[in-house]
């Protein structure tokens, strides 16, 4: 792969504290971060900390990078299913679902794991880890949490007649189409898109948290899109929305949590290093968070608490993302000796 551009910036925001972890009477630990609320004109309308500032988004941009799948005619040339799409936007366990998903939509590619970019990556989840291990077979490229992304991306390079083996170049015909994508559902220019190489060794972009929102807001409320465009989100949101286990998976996994508490209204992504953006279909809003300290313990209960104060999710649904916010903190003899605090 040619490396990517390096993004440019390399200072920090100071960022307020978010959270508070209490062990008794007294502050044990605190989580820094930013978060914001924004509407499809690029409002912003909450906001703590800097989110003006430019973060890796990571994972959280997976349903901008898979628009040109569906806009270019790809996803209906190979006649992808929506379990297919929601796993190319997923960040996932590698519970079976996922692995069977994957390995079918390479299939129809007449590809097989080894074309897959992303390397090996143990299952996130702990019964198909143990599984995998008593099989006596070693973790995949197939169990990396974005085989399916990666998939999504073959099928694009297949369609454009580009070589897959070419498929994470920077300047691919694929990789230019989602930079692009990414780009102008952000309203930035490609150029103004700080480029490295993810985790699983696709481009991975740096824009404003705010921008990120943005994103999400116009993905969760597309009609003023381009027809094309517009019909590729719709598509998405419902996939999603019917099946949320594939968007991350049953164990601990908060977006999967987000959509089964919302009933599929809300539309959620994590990032690595504690990125996160929740789009809101049909209230013109979305809300990006970005934890200082990439953590999950401060993100989750950040994410949850903003979804209540916000209104954007009733009673019912705050309640089954409780366990999420670890709002109690129990020692390994279950006594309660402290608690969490989003501020």
């Amino acid at each position: 792969m040619t490396a990517p551009p390096e993004a440019s910036g390399s200072a920090y925001p100071d960022n307020p504290v978010l959270v508070r972890a209490w062990r008794g009477d007294g502050v044990e630990s605190v989580h820094r971060g930013a978060f914001c609320l924004v509407d499809t004109a690029g409002n912003v309308l909450e906001s703590a900390g800097a989110v003006d500032h430019p973060f890796f988004a990571r994972s959280s941009v997976k349903c901008l990078q898979v628009l040109p799948l569906l806009e270019t005619g790809a996803a209906d040339r190979i006649g992808l299913t929506d379990e297919e799409l929601c796993l190319a936007v997923s960040s996932h366990n590698a519970e079976d679902a996922h692995v069977r998903t994957a390995r079918g939509l390479l299939g129809r590619l007449e590809l097989a794991e080894e074309h897959l970019g992303c390397g090996p990556q143990p299952p996130g989840d702990p019964a198909a880890r143990r599984a995998l291990q008593e099989s006596g077979h070693e973790p995949g490229r197939i169990h990396n949490n974005c085989s399916g992304k990666h998939a999504g991306f073959l099928a694009l390079t297949r369609f454009l007649g580009a070589d897959p083996a070419s498929y994470l170049e920077f300047d691919s015909p694929g990789q230019t189409l989602v930079r692009a994508a990414v780009a102008d559902m952000t309203d930035r220019t490609p150029e103004e898109l700080g480029v490295a190489v993810d985790g699983c060794s696709a481009p991975t972009f740096r824009t404003p948290l705010s921008a990120l929102a943005l994103g999400f807001a116009r993905v969760t409320n597309p009609d003023g899109l381009a027809p094309e465009r517009r019909t590729a989100a719709e598509r998405i949101q419902r996939a999603v929305a019917a099946h949320p286990v594939l968007l991350a998976g049953e164990h601990r996994r908060l977006c999967t949590a987000i959509v089964r508490a919302s009933g599929g209204r809300l539309f959620p992504k994590i990032g690595a290093e504690a990125i996160y953006a929740v789009g809101v279909p049909g209230e013109d809003v979305a809300l990006a968070v970005k934890m200082d300290d990439g953590g999950l313990r401060g993100l989750h209960a950040v994410v949850v608490e903003l979804l209540r104060r916000f209104e954007l999710i009733d009673d019912a649904g705050a309640r089954a993302l409780e366990r999420f916010r670890a709002s109690v903190l129990r020692n390994w003899a279950g006594i309660e000796v402290g608690r969490v605090e989003v501020l």
